[in-house]
């Protein structure tokens, strides 16, 4: 907000990009579903999990929800800026190039910054891993394939003046990347399962397809601890 861009200079202050509520709105959608839902993946497939005191909600510390936005607001306009600066540079390319550098470029930016965050919460003792060097080798990639979605998807909202989003418009797309992201993980989780060998009790489900669990009444889980509850439609717990 100190540092103007060009863009953003002749704009009110409620309609420059870092206040706007188009990208909030799409990063409070996707950084929310990625820590109540997502998260569970980093426990059962990287082996991760909080070990401080904290209201939890679905086992997930309260605090780790603002964290998320403010993180990745960062990450998605940092990954506008170089996209822009990469599509200036290379736009008397084929189509075909361009979108093989577009690809690679996400790819490798998205795999960066999930790894420096990863470095960058080393010394913080209240995050812990089964096995941090397979988390820095492996489960940084898990990580980037949120990004690998995300990136291209918030690149698109209101990137032509002529093209407006709303706010419905943008809560859909959100949803949208949140569901493939869904869907790549446990595809990850049922045919490649986590990547190190987990206490007893949190193993993955078998690979095979997505087990639908059937709850019971709801007032009946009341006094059941979160994470016992089983995911229902992710098959995730037991």
């Amino acid at each position: 907000m100190l540092v103007i861009g060009k863009a953003d200079r002749g704009l009110c202050w409620k309609d420059r990009y870092w206040v706007k509520a188009n990208a909030n709105l799409w990063i409070i959608i996707f950084s929310y579903v990625g820590n109540y839902f997502l998260t569970h993946y980093f426990f059962q497939v990287l082996g991760a999990s909080y070990t401080f005191p904290a209201w939890k909600m679905n086992n997930v510390p309260h605090s780790t929800f603002f964290m998320a936005h403010v993180c990745f607001l960062f990450y998605h306009v940092a990954s506008n800026i170089t996209l822009r600066r990469l599509r200036h540079s290379i736009s008397d390319l084929p189509d075909s190039l361009r979108w093989c550098f577009e690809a690679a470029w996400i790819l490798v930016f998205s795999y960066f910054i999930a790894y420096l965050e990863t470095v960058s919460i080393v010394n913080f003792p209240y995050y812990e891993f089964v096995d941090r060097n397979a988390m820095y080798r492996v489960g940084c990639l898990f990580y980037a394939l949120y990004f690998i979605v995300s990136f291209p998807m918030f690149f698109r909202m209101d990137e032509k003046s002529s093209d407006k989003w709303n706010l419905s418009r943008v809560a859909i797309d959100a949803l949208g990347a949140s569901m493939l992201v869904t869907i790549i993980l446990d595809l990850w989780r049922l045919f490649l399962g986590p990547i190190v060998p987990l206490p007893e009790g949190k193993s993955c489900l078998q690979s095979g397809l997505v087990e639908i669990w059937l709850f019971r009444p709801i007032w009946g889980l009341k006094d059941k601890p979160a994470r016992e509850i089983p995911f229902a439609l992710y098959g995730i717990g037991k």
